[in-house]
């Protein structure tokens, strides 16, 4: 029999504020020592009330916009009550049934230009709780985390493979960093995935009871953890089994799901409303402030510089992929004035080679689009060749240098004379008896280990194109 997979996705991004969401302790807790940025709200200690941080729903805010939810104008916090050993309070202060908004979707590419789109069902805030790890045979607590502020974003069960949940978190990933609400980075826990997985018969109309793939954090785990439990639930079908609607561990270094529990239900939980939090009230004034200050959306810039700069679908993804990297390019097209291919290129090549061997983003770079432009200018006006704007191009980001600057200083202009040209070449033919033999042999593609010699002569300052010229007159001269 074929199967469906029918999967819905549940993320818990972390907000990138200044502090916690309901008290002053600082947010980003990754590096501190355990337990030393807790304070008696997050801990949740008697007689304490929270305070709602206006910048994390204004973040929320963001997001909900971005993807086309209807904010609500009144929301309510509630309390999740559950009992964790990292969950100081007994419960969780988040939303349930008024949540921040409703709706929405997120589009992702399936290849070939087809698109995906994977409804979502809600958004809402809430404060994270603690983390604990075993070491030793002992199991840690470490509280720093509780209260940072989450956005909850569910979508309905709207994907269908593995790698179509890899996809919609890679370009949700690339949202949230783009409208700079989160750093996103699942090893350090900015961004997680609770995965619900259930399969039906190719075909089918309903819905089979689902697991929950719990504590994945990594793009690469969620597309493998949700594979292995497809092929665990088709072997537990077609030997007669039904499926149990449990919630499961994934082990990233077993590469094992382990059954953690049977799956919650809301009854569980038994929410009611949080009694120490007024209703989040959104105005219409509030909300178009947030909405005016977005910035252009990836997808709608990727439609931009395909019809705009006539990019290739391809050259359009990669230089929309990060924020910083397409506001870089656009300054360089701006600055260099020519013609655009020549950005893009650069750009998709010594550029992106140069970012990952540093480890930056675009805006990290002492290489300015100002100076990638001036860069190509001098190549342009043949100034400089070809091997010598790659050398120039590091050297200006090591360096922090104007780039004419480097080659005025440094004599590093291009040998274009073609009298001092002709001589170097003369003497590279005298020098190689052998390599003359074989090339009026017939071995013509020695041609380029001679230009090689020449520009190791010159110190790579030689015009390779004259320098072709000449060595091929010289050599086929006297053959």
């Amino acid at each position: 029999m074929e199967y469906e997979i029918i999967i819905g996705l549940e993320t818990h991004i972390q907000l990138n504020t200044t502090t916690k969401i309901f008290c002053a302790c600082k947010a980003d807790s990754w590096n501190d020592p355990p337990n030393t940025n807790v304070c008696p709200v997050c801990m949740g200690l008697p007689g304490v009330l929270p305070v709602l941080n206006q910048q994390a729903v204004e973040k929320a805010l963001q997001l909900a916009l971005a993807v086309g939810a209807e904010v609500q104008p009144v929301s309510y916090f509630a309390r999740k009550n559950y009992f964790y050993p990292d969950l100081p309070k007994g419960y969780q202060i988040s939303q349930y049934d008024q949540p921040l908004a409703l709706g929405g979707a997120l589009t992702i590419p399936l290849g070939d230009g087809a698109t995906r789109t994977v409804r979502i069902t809600k958004l809402h805030i809430e404060e994270d709780a603690g983390k604990t790890k075993r070491e030793g045979g002992v199991r840690l607590i470490d509280f720093n985390r509780c209260g940072v502020p989450l956005i909850e974003m569910v979508t309905e069960p709207d994907l269908r493979s593995p790698d179509e949940a890899a996809q919609y978190l890679i370009r949700l990933r690339q949202l949230i960093r783009w409208l700079g609400i989160s750093e996103g980075d699942m090893e350090k826990g900015h961004l997680r995935c609770d995965a619900n997985v259930s399969i039906r018969p190719k075909g089918a109309d309903y819905f089979n009871p689902k697991t929950e793939i719990k504590n994945v954090n990594s793009i690469e785990a969620v597309r493998e953890a949700i594979a292995k439990e497809v092929e665990r639930q088709i072997r537990e079908v077609e030997a007669g089994r039904t499926i149990e609607p449990w919630t499961l561990e994934w082990d990233e270094h077993a590469g094992v799901l382990r059954k953690m529990r049977s799956k919650e239900t809301e009854a569980d939980y038994r929410y009611f409303r949080e009694p120490d939090l007024l209703p989040l009230e959104v105005d219409a004034a509030w909300l178009e402030r947030v909405r005016a200050a977005l910035p252009e959306l990836p997808l709608a810039r990727r439609a931009r510089f395909q019809t705009q700069y006539g990019l290739s679908p391809y050259e359009a993804d990669i230089l929309t992929g990060d924020r910083a990297l397409a506001d870089y390019f656009e300054a360089a097209v701006a600055a260099y004035a020519g013609p655009v291919k020549a950005v893009v290129n650069w750009m998709l090549n010594e550029v992106l080679r140069l970012l990952n061997e540093e480890g930056l983003t675009a805006d990290g770079l002492r290489l300015t689009p100002a100076r990638l432009a001036a860069i190509l200018r001098l190549l342009d006006a043949g100034t400089i060749n070809r091997p010598t704007a790659k050398q120039l191009l590091r050297r200006a980001h090591a360096e922090d240098r104007d780039p004419a600057a480097i080659v005025e200083a440094e004599g590093l202009a291009q040998v274009s004379d073609t009298d001092a040209l002709r001589r170097v070449c003369e003497e590279v033919v005298a020098e190689n008896p052998a390599e003359v033999a074989k090339y009026r042999s017939g071995k013509t593609g020695l041609i380029g280990w001679f230009v090689g010699q020449v520009m190791r002569k010159t110190r790579g300052k030689a015009n390779p194109q004259e320098v072709r010229r000449l060595l091929q007159e010289l050599l086929d001269a006297s053959a």
